[in-house]
């Protein structure tokens, strides 16, 4: 039993139109119409194949191959379908699109399934509209407060209303939520992200663990002022103040020479950002992240004492916004070892390897058993137009999904 390379190949460039720029990108922000617009597109394939749809009230698309056996846990497998701004064709696409294909070489196959299938699309992956990621699969698995609905986009949109936009009702979001017992495990293909892939020569790899990330917001207040009036000295310069406090940031990151350990800052907003004002206020994001949840919890606390030690230097109020924290989560072991196994079949080489970036996968460790497969990365690019994955690799990656899938939900056949 194979996978169609040309089925996977025109889905993808299918949902490469959707939110298209330039030559390669996609924007397709979470619960945006382009977002909505590549779900859509996805069910209707589902609808296509015979199976059972539904968006739930998180913005999940699902859509359920039944087993003989309907009250059995199901097996999972998908990824994500919404992309960073300046984003690729290949990020969490290749993941829903391989799961697809996965079920209609069943299907096609006429394959006796045991246990029930489900494809999912998980909502709001990147977190870059919201500043908190894997919103669909923290809100499958009940992880979502209260507090999350009411936060905001730039354009002061909250997350409440872009749900209601995009079809979803909030106030019957705990309706989506599944109970502990219904997946029995959860299998999700992604690109790497990375170099490791490539640099070993492997088409594919087998994740061993996901690091957890650290999401915090800065907030620098200074004293805004005519740029050509106040003296140097006497100045309460707040984005002065935060270059240091970033400059602090990346040397204490830096500082775990054969690390892990990554740290960014990726948005920077400035008030009331005028040539000619001495800025007010500065707001400046981090994003810190390891497999190894001591040494990253260390960090951030060499860090919050850094710019503790500023502020008093130069008489700077701030604050710090907790925005997410996620410990690193290991993949489930016979997991690990049936995707090795299936894998050599396909490529002699398949090397484990650790994921720096978060994936849905991170939550779904927490609630079930969950593998994840790499597809190796041109050059380990990723969220840029010049990201990019070998169709053959995809289809090689796909390949695996569709035999341990198979081994997983076959009649007679035991569950891992």
């Amino acid at each position: 039993m194979k996978v169609n390379q040309d089925r996977i190949k025109k889905r993808m460039e299918a949902l490469a139109q959707i939110g298209k720029f330039g030559e390669t990108g996609v924007n397709r922000v979470a619960f945006t119409e382009k977002h909505k617009e590549s779900v859509l597109l996805v069910q209707e394939w589902m609808n296509q194949l015979g199976l059972t749809t539904k968006i739930d009230h998180f913005g999940n698309l699902i859509g359920r191959l039944e087993g003989s056996s309907i009250d059995k846990p199901v097996v999972m497998v998908g990824s994500h379908l919404d992309s960073q701004p300046n984003g690729g064709r290949f990020d969490g696409t290749i993941g829903v699109v391989g799961a697809l294909e996965v079920v209609e070489c069943m299907i096609e196959n006429q394959v006796s399934t045991d246990t029930p299938i489900e494809v999912i699309a998980f909502s709001d992956e990147e977190g870059c509209r919201f500043n908190n990621g894997l919103f669909g699969s923290r809100g499958l698995t009940g992880k979502v407060t209260e507090e999350e609905w009411e936060s905001k986009d730039r354009d002061g949109v909250t997350k409440r209303e872009a749900l209601r936009l995009f079809g979803c009702d909030p106030d019957k979001a705990e309706d989506s939520v599944y109970p502990p017992d219904k997946i029995a495990c959860f299998i999700e293909m992604h690109i790497e992200q990375g170099p490791v892939l490539e640099k070993q020569d492997a088409s594919i790899g087998v994740v061993e663990g996901i690091a957890g990330p650290l999401w915090a917001t800065v907030e620098i207040i200074g004293e805004a002022g005519h740029a050509g009036s106040v003296p140097m000295a006497m100045r309460k310069d707040s984005l002065l103040f935060a270059s240091y406090a970033m400059s602090e940031f990346n040397q204490i990151v830096s500082s775990y020479v054969g690390s892990p350990l990554v740290g960014t800052v990726g948005n920077i907003d400035v008030y009331p950002n005028s040539r000619n004002v001495i800025p007010e206020k500065v707001r400046f994001t981090i994003d810190l992240r390891d497999i190894d949840l001591k040494r990253r919890n260390e960090a951030f606390e060499k860090f919050e004492f850094a710019l503790s030690r500023l502020a008093d230097e130069f008489q700077f109020a701030y604050k710090i916004e907790m925005d997410s924290d996620l410990e690193p989560k290991l993949c489930s072991d016979k997991l690990i070892d049936l995707l090795v196994e299936e894998g050599k079949e396909i490529n002699p080489s398949v090397p484990t390897l650790m994921s720096g970036p978060f994936h849905d996968a991170l939550i779904m460790a927490d609630f079930c058993n969950t593998g994840m497969i790499f597809v190796r990365s041109k050059d380990g690019k990723s969220h840029t137009p010049e990201e990019y994955s070998r169709m053959e690799d995809i289809t090689e990656g796909a390949q695996l999904l569709l035999q341990v899938t198979n081994q997983l939900c076959a009649a007679k056949t035991e569950q891992v």
